[in-house]
Order: C-alpha cells, then structure tokens, then sequence
C-alpha cells in the first residue's frame, strides 16, 4: 500500500540521542499524552512535531492538540563536605534534552529501556507487580561524568551525588484519574568507591517549563519567542502545587491547566509531608525561562543558585502576599500575567542521607479544565480553578492509599490487602471494560461486546457488582469542528442494566442479549450483546464506546462507577461494503462528494490543510486497484485498496481518526483520495475519469468525478 505523507524534514540532532541508553515512551491509557524518558525527563521540547514521529509532549484532552509541556525533569540537590551540590536531569534549554549538554547529568546504562507494565491481564505488558494500566519504569543515576558507552564529558558535571533513581510513572484509564500521571521514585545514595558519601540538608525537586498552547491553531515555535511567553503561573501552597494556563496564546483553543504537585515522601526518619512534619517544607520558585541574573525571576546558573531555589522558596517573601514595592505588584500578580517561565516545586530537608539510604518520593502531573465562570480568562479565578482542585485532591487521595489518617504509619484496620505495609496509589475499580467489536454497515453501525465485565470482582468489597452497560455515540462533525475532547463529544445514546435488584433504572438486559453468542473470523471471542445504530451518514465520522457499570457502594460511600471510554472507543465510517464479484456490474463504483468543492465540511482545519482533503471511492471489490486519470489519460494517482483498509494512506485519518489506526472501522467497500498526485502534488479543478480493477476476477469499470475549487 502507498503511504504518501507529506512529513516537513527538518534536520535536528539530539546529539547522541542515538545511543542505547536513551528511551522514551508517551502515555496512551489516559487522557494525557505525557512523554516520559528514562534519563528523568518528561515532555520533549515539542521535538516530536519536528522530527516526524508526531510523539506528544503533554497533550490533554488526547487528540486535541492542547500541549502543555516543554520539558520537565528532576533536581536533587546537598551539601557535601561544605560544598553545595546539585544534579538536574533537565533545565532552562532552549533546545531541550541533548545528550551530553549541561544540565542533562542523569543518564541509563547502553541498552537500559524505559519498561512497560500494566495491571491489565489481557495486555502483553501484564505483570502482578504492576501498579496502574500503564507503568513506566527506568534506572537511571547521576554517577557518569560521560556519556555511558562513549568517551563525551558532560558538559559541566564534575561532582556527582552519585544518587541512583528508580522511577516509576503510573496512568490509569478510569474516568475519575485520566487526568493524572503520577511519578514515584526511589533516591539510592549508592556512595562512591566504599565513600560513605554524607549527603546533609538535601532537597529534592521537580522542575518545569510548561507552555500551555494549542499546536493545532499555532504550530510549535511559531514566531519564535513569543510562541512560548504566553503562559500565567501560580501556586496554591495548601496543595504543594504548581501551575499554569494559557493567558493570551490561542485562548478559547485551550482551555485547560497543568501542574505538578508533591504528594509525599518517606527515608530511614519516617513520613515526611508539610502537614505531617513541621521540620519539612515545600518550596515554589518561578524565574524567566534561560534569563540570567541577580532579580527574583532570573534562572540560576550554578549548584549554588540552584540550590538556593530548592532550599526557600518564593512563598516565604513577603512580596508573595502584600505588595512592598515589589516590582509591579506581589509576586503572585506578577506570575499572574503573560511569559515563558521555568518553576520549580522542592521539598525537603531530607539530613543525614549516607551510602546505603534510600529515599521515596512522589509527584503527580495533573491536568484540568479550566472552567468559565463568565470573568475573563485572565482573571485566573477560584471558580475557573475549581476543576484543577478537585483533580489534584483526587491525586493526593490516590497516593494517601491505605494510609488512611496520612500520618506514614500503618495503623489497625488500615492494612486492606494484607500485606503488611501501607499501600498507596489506591483507587477504586469500576468493571472490566467489555471486549466490543463494531461493524460498519451502509447508514448503520452493529456493536457487538461479550459478557465478561459482568464477572468483574471489586477489589474493596470483594463480590461481583456488575450492573450494566452504556452505548455512547458522537455529535455529526465532533471530529471536524473546534477543539477535539472525546470525553465531551461522546453523547449517551442508551443504558441497559440488571432488572429488579433495586439498583439504576431496571431496564433489563434482554432487549441487546443475543439468542446465541456470535463469533467473527480470526477472533475467538463470543459476543453476548448486539446494540444497532441507523440513519447514520455515510463517509463520515462517528466515535462510539460501550461501558460496563457497577452498583457502587454505599458503605464505603462510593458512586457508581463506570469503565473507561476512552480505552474502549472506536471510530467508525458508515458506508457501502465490499461489492461481490458476482454483482460487479450490478453495482458501478462512484464516488462521493460529487462534484467536490475545496472545503469539504468533512475535512476540518489542520496545519496540514493541503493534505487533509478527502473524497471517497464506493462500491469498490474486496481486492482493487484504483486508477485516476486527466481526460487526456494522463495518469495522476493509483491506489491500492482491500477490505481490511484503515485509512492509513492519507493524512486526514492521522490528524482527526483515531490514534491506533486500528480503531478506525470501515465498510470494506470504501476507500478515501486526498486529492494529491502520486507526487504529492495539488490537483486542479476539473473533470478527472478513475478506473477500478477488481484483482479477484480482472473486471474494470469506469467512472467520472468533478473537482470544483
């Protein structure tokens, strides 16, 4: 088949990103897309729309091109013998993480990866050791001086702490946490050469450059700086959290929050949390991203500048709350208004960290609407903020576990799961996501899911509590107009539950249970339910999911919970089928919109607009070649089509279909042009003829469409 993407080439070093010990991976079970390494970094300085791979750097909702991250990455800083030392993984680069360039002093040994887990059965990344639907997991260490397996110095790393970081990055599909990506990690002191390597009064950090702007309506780097200077700060010190939003970039296009707050910590002295611990604080700073020098919002350049801002944070100013001359108003006032800026939230002090000592401490990236409480944008009020709260509560809640009174201790009664420790990242279990199929139909949609949710056991009570299903299906043009979130766009359209036991509407399940459970070639699953969706049209796009609930429990005072939709949503094109050999004279081939005028209300708006036109090919055979010529008999394009076509061919379905081509469904007998010749050339307004080989049997028909601009 014909892949004829036209990619923008740009060439772009990552110095020695080519070697073993670099791996990244981006989140795909929520509704973040977050880029996470493992050298400690998270985003990816928006490379991905650069180098081709069209990776995300943390985009939330998915798909709808809302980023919020140029990069992040972690200080851990101390004092040794009297001198102040810091290790970063990441800081203020204007061309973000480079292998070897200053500030990038965490690295992986040649041939570590970034490993994947999840607590999913059916995943092939299953293990019991898991701890979310999809884990992350690296070793990485500031010990190297060099760039492992090579000779290159790191530009300015001289003194490591020699601290080792397993890290762990945890991402839950549930609708209640799919704003979350939680990062746990463990601090070694592995020591150097039989050192004890005394490390006192240490702090440890998590830094980031978050730019909130929507790359579908201002591509990465537009207009150079004043791409990224848009951004508004602040801190809620209540929560330990950092965060920021898009003060005057592409407003109404990204209508959302990112931040990071710290969760808890834990070494040999216990439990420590500014709640818990009045000896250990969290700190906020904010300075202008890579803008040196000696005011309060400039970079530090140095491990004693560095450490300075892990050490006491802005908070502590008078200037935070009262306005003493501070230069344009508090220091809340001024983060409140529009720039590119790095922060940083840090805790600590962590003493007498020695060879042999270990560290654990947790942070969670957390993204929310940003809501519309009818005051400007600007205004950054606690209304607008309200969705940011909740979710990072839901954060913290996650993390407290078992640890019911968040004291670090695991007292009587709090020991659920019997294993003799605290347990944290704890959230509750709706069912398992039905197994579903979809099949495409001209004007019609079949879903067909099996009944294995209704065997789901909740893991806080222990019994099956299945109730039921719901069918949700997208508004017409969903994927085409504003700013895609598919949470929103995907509509209830029916719910069926269990009949007479007291719980939601004693529906019944009778009405979608098939006599007989169906089967479909190469797949062994049995499908229990059977749910048809008409008057659908053709060639367009219509996302459906299907979800399992359960009863909820009153005693331990939690809602109905429901399985995930976005881990089990499907795009699908309704249109003709495949045509039989037999009926091929029956049913000529044809095309659809004919005639074709430029802007299609179909196509949507892209960065990519020459490249996201679509007409459709009908009534095609199972197997065909498709030929388009000028009248002149010039040939301009041939495509090669089957049944199983996913719409992999042309860039429209990569910008507004579904993320794994896979979930794109189709009919079989259809088959979408992007107006581009075979050279990737715009095509002129005109009369063209296109013939259809059916490979099955050697018949072509003809037929003729209009192109009108």
């Amino acid at each position: 088949m014909k892949t004829r993407f036209l990619i923008l080439c740009i060439t772009f070093s990552l110095g020695l990103l080519a070697q073993d010990s670099f791996d990244e991976k981006v989140t795909s079970s929520s509704n973040v897309r977050l880029n996470v390494t493992n050298v400690g970094t998270f985003g990816n300085a928006f490379r991905g729309y650069r180098d081709g791979t069209s990776n995300e750097s943390c985009e939330y909702p998915a798909g709808s091109g809302t980023e919020h991250l140029f990069e992040s990455g972690i200080w851990v800083g101390g004092v040794r013998n009297g001198t102040f030392l810091v290790s970063t993984s990441a800081l203020d680069a204007s061309s973000g993480y480079r292998t070897g360039s200053a500030g990038f002093e965490f690295t992986a040994e040649p041939g570590a990866k970034l490993d994947e887990r999840s607590t999913y059965k059916d995943s092939p990344f299953y293990t019991p050791f898991a701890v979310s639907h999809q884990d992350y997991v690296a070793t990485f260490s500031d010990k190297n001086v060099q760039v492992p397996g090579t000779t290159t110095p790191i530009v300015n790393h001289t003194q490591p702490l020699f601290l080792q970081v397993n890290l762990k990055t945890y991402n839950f599909n549930f609708a209640f946490s799919d704003f979350i990506v939680f990062v746990d990690m463990e601090i070694i002191n592995t020591g150097n050469l039989g050192d004890i390597n005394f490390l006192d009064s240490l702090y440890f950090g998590l830094w980031a450059n978050t730019v909130v702007r929507n790359i579908n309506i201002t591509p990465p780097g537009t207009g150079g700086v004043a791409f990224y200077n848009k951004g508004g700060n602040g801190y809620i010190d209540s929560l330990n959290m950092a965060y920021c939003y898009d003060y005057n970039g592409d407003v109404g296009f990204t209508n959302s929050y990112i931040s990071q707050r710290f969760l808890g910590a834990e070494d040999k002295f216990g439990f420590h949390h500014p709640k818990v611990d009045s000896t250990f604080k969290s700190n906020y700073n904010a300075w202008e991203f890579n803008v040196p020098g000696t005011g309060t919002f400039q970079a530090p350049q140095n491990d004693r500048e560095r450490y300075k801002k892990l050490s006491k944070g802005l908070e502590d100013d008078p200037c935070w709350t009262v306005d003493l001359n501070c230069g344009g108003g508090t220091f809340q006032e001024q983060l409140n208004s529009d720039g590119n800026r790095s922060d940083l939230v840090s805790v600590g002090p962590f003493r007498d960290f020695k060879a042999g000592d270990t560290i654990k401490i947790s942070y969670a990236f957390v993204l929310a609407e940003k809501l519309d409480d009818g005051n400007p944008n600007t205004s950054n009020t606690p209304a607008q903020m309200a969705q940011l709260v909740e979710n990072s509560n839901k954060a913290q809640t996650a993390y407290i576990g078992e640890d019911v009174n968040f004291n670090g201790i695991l007292d009587a009664g709090e020991d659920k799961d019997g294993n003799g420790k605290i347990t944290r990242f704890i959230l509750p279990s709706p069912p398992d996501i039905p197994k579903t199929k979809i099949v495409s139909k001209p004007n019609k949609i079949e879903i067909y899911w099996a009944a294995n949710a209704e065997e789901s056991i909740d893991p806080i009570s222990q019994t099956k509590d299945f109730e039921g299903y719901r069918i949700y299906l997208s508004k017409l043009g969903f994927d085409v107009v504003g700013v895609s979130n598919l949470l929103k766009d995907l509509i209830p359209l029916a719910e069926f539950d269990i009949k007479d036991n007291g719980f939601a509407n004693e529906i019944g399940l009778e009405k979608i249970k098939l006599d007989n459970p169906v089967s479909f070639d190469g797949d062994p699953t049995l499908y229990s339910y059977k749910y048809e969706i008409n008057q659908v049209l053709n060639g367009w796009q219509y996302a459906v999911a299907v979800s399992a609930f359960d009863t909820g429990n009153e005693e331990q005072n939690l809602e109905p919970l429901e399985s995930s939709l976005l881990a089990n949503n499907f795009r699908v094109f309704p249109g003709k089928e495949a045509t039989p050999a037999e009926k091929n004279k029956e049913n000529a081939p044809f095309v659809y919109p004919n005639p074709y005028y430029f802007g299609a209300s179909w196509e949507g708006k892209s960065n990519f607009q020459e490249q996201s036109r679509k007409l459709v090919f009908a009534n095609l055979p199972k197997r065909c070649i498709i030929r388009i010529f000028t009248p002149a008999g010039d040939l301009i394009d041939e495509i090669h089509h089957d049944e199983n076509y996913k719409g992999e061919d042309i860039r429209w379905y990569e910008t507004f279909g579904a993320e794994n081509s896979e979930e794109n469904i189709f009919s079989g007998g259809e088959h979408a042009w992007d107006l581009l010749s075979n050279y990737t050339q715009i095509i002129s307004r005109g009369i063209y003829v296109f013939v259809v080989e059916d490979l099955n049997n050697g018949i072509t028909r003809k037929g003729k469409f209009t192109i009108i601009k």
